[in-house]
């Protein structure tokens, strides 16, 4: 018998705190559903109560909220999801609620799920869809719940829903965009909360204009390769800081982190203006002051256009072509976030020279794009497949990432879409030579797009493509 190494008693004691982790979870989960099942139980009582007193609904209602907000030490608001997410369980999902009393999705799925069905449920109750949709709607969803990360599900709960309800979703948006609003609350301090209600795709645009702005701004004030950053910051989602450059994308990333000048002359070296005190802002206080000067500046009027004629920000519309022609109004898809109403995509699309269509095979996966050249064709077929980094469960978008050679190019691998794949840059060192072996990983991609990560402890994790919801 062999000797058995220090290196597997290291691998062995990994793999055993990975695997009872993992089972600790999966039981955490397993005791959340009973939780979500005495929900139920109080949700009886209370209607119960109701029935008796109906002209106490209302203090019934706040008082068992209290009780649990304060037996749990949970805020209100959280009870009230909580209640709400039992009751959708109970009323709605029977296909969710069995896979969550086995722990194989977590209360955080539970929730993004139960918050996507709600359109659907709404729909069945006014019979502007079959009932048997709920059932289709949870088996599509659970497919990626089950072995993705909530975040994940989100997205494709929301686009599940927004393609097997079709016109209801698009009614939902129209009405909704009427409760767009601006709102202040003070704080403490001096300070203010300004908060702004708007629709998904314009909050998507500002936050990217912001971001690059306040890159643009950063850059300017140092002229050196690393950014110093301040003593406690360790780690952003596996990015080191001692390799964060500023022409990096990831830069992005930091969004509280101090970042001092290098030099007394913060933006520029011209002796004239070496009066300027140094900017030492973070990149948050930064970020807010050019939120306050676009809009204190801006002059609203017809010249300058609309929000859609200020778009700048990079985002990336799915519409089906025959919406985009104008021959009817299905949904179309915001990459990574949701439903977009038709009208936003085809006025979006009317303003950009950029768009390209994209052929999905009978699966709902993009097989090509309509236009190709050697290296920016490719580019955008990735970039179109891919959304984000396609580590399980990270979702860095792709102009965050790196495209990796999954088959390493030194060692054969060929510059070819089935070995090409977005990366962000924490994950896509895992797979850097320079890393240890028994903590380096491998990647390999397969024939339907997936990428398994073999991880050093001989586990393997499997990232399937996005899919793109199907208009049929």
């Amino acid at each position: 018998m062999a000797n058995t190494t220090d290196l597997d008693l290291e691998l062995d004691g990994r793999r055993r705190v990975l695997d009872a982790w993992v089972t600790t979870r999966r039981r955490i989960a397993a005791l959340e559903a009973e939780a979500a099942e005495l929900l139920t139980e109080q949700i009886d009582l209370h209607d119960a109560e109701v029935t008796a007193s109906p002209f106490h609904r209302e203090a019934i209602y706040r008082s068992m909220i209290a009780e649990f907000s304060a037996a749990g030490h949970v805020s209100k608001g959280s009870v009230e999801f909580a209640f709400a997410d039992a009751q959708a369980l109970h009323t709605s999902l029977p296909a969710v609620r069995a896979a969550f009393s086995k722990g194989a999705v977590s209360a955080g799925h539970v929730r993004e799920i139960a918050r996507a069905s709600a359109i659907v449920a709404e729909a069945v109750r006014n019979k502007k869809v079959d009932a048997a949709v709920m059932s289709l709607f949870e088996t599509a969803v659970l497919v990626v719940a089950e072995q993705d990360t909530a975040a994940r599900t989100k997205a494709h709960a929301r686009q599940v829903a927004a393609a097997l309800v079709g016109e209801t979703v698009v009614q939902r948006h129209r009405r909704a965009a009427e409760e767009r609003c601006v709102t202040v609350k003070s704080l403490d301090d001096g300070l203010a909360l300004l908060t702004a209600v708007l629709p998904e795709w314009i909050a998507t645009a500002i936050s990217d204009r912001l971001n690059r702005m306040t890159r643009e701004v950063v850059r300017a004030r140092s002229d050196r390769d690393i950014v110093p950053l301040p003593w406690w910051f360790d780690e952003v989602d596996g990015i080191r800081p001692e390799d964060l450059s500023l022409d990096d994308p990831a830069f992005d990333l930091l969004d509280d982190g101090v970042i001092p000048s290098t030099r007394g002359d913060t933006f520029a070296t011209d002796p004239e203006v070496e009066h300027f005190p140094t900017d030492t802002r973070t990149w948050a206080q930064t970020e807010a002051d050019l939120f306050t000067d676009l809009l204190l500046t801006a002059d609203p009027s017809v010249a300058n256009g609309d929000g859609l004629d200020g778009i700048q920000a990079r985002i990336q519309v799915t519409v089906a072509a025959t919406t985009l022609a104008g021959a009817d109004d299905k949904i179309a898809e915001l990459d990574g976030h949701g439903p977009l109403h038709p009208d936003i995509a085809r006025d979006l699309a009317g303003r950009n020279t950029g768009w390209s269509r994209l052929f999905l095979d009978p699966t709902g996966m993009v097989v090509e794009t309509d236009t190709y050249t050697p290296t920016e064709g490719m580019r955008r077929f990735l970039r179109a497949r891919d959304q984000h980094c396609r580590f399980p469960g990270c979702r860095m978008p792709v102009h965050r990432c790196e495209i990796d050679h999954n088959h390493d190019h030194a060692k054969g691998g060929k510059t070819r879409i089935d070995n090409l794949g977005h990366f962000c840059r924490g994950h896509h060192t895992l797979k850097h030579p320079d890393m240890p072996d028994p903590h380096r990983w491998t990647a390999q991609q397969e024939k339907d797009g997936s990428v398994t990560w073999h991880s050093p402890l001989g586990r393997d994790y499997v990232d399937p493509p996005p899919r793109r919801v199907m208009f049929v």
